[in-house]
């Protein structure tokens, strides 16, 4: 499950990285970090995929949120019994009060009454 989470990881962060880096123009003096290199690169795939270069960063945003929530999916559902288990150890269920466990009025025998 470790290296399934860094093998997920390593590549968000990789990208997200770039992609903030680049955006910014926060070069640090190499060519790729730069906002041209940034414009280069979705010009070259909005060509290769046929569609204008600034709608695939939301795309890619979009995938990067769903392979994320699979992600999670998955682990969660792997972890389901220590979930479960934490759950109800922090939120117990509620215990009966003294006036839940009283007899209803049309339980009580009523022949006394007026």
């Amino acid at each position: 499950m470790k290296w399934f989470l860094i093998l997920w990881a390593c590549p968000v962060i990789l990208l997200t990285g770039w992609y903030g880096l680049s955006y910014y123009d926060m070069s640090f003096g190499i060519f790729m970090l730069t906002r041209q290199a940034h414009d280069l690169v979705f010009t070259i795939y909005g060509n290769v995929l046929g569609i204008p270069p600034e709608t695939i960063p939301p795309l890619v945003a979009r995938a990067i949120v769903f392979d994320s929530l699979l992600v999670f999916a998955i682990i969660a559902y792997r972890k389901r019994r220590e979930i479960r288990a934490w759950y109800a150890k922090r939120f117990p269920p509620a215990q009966p009060s003294e006036t839940a466990a009283a007899p209803f009025a049309k339980d009580a025998n009523l022949s006394s009454a007026p």
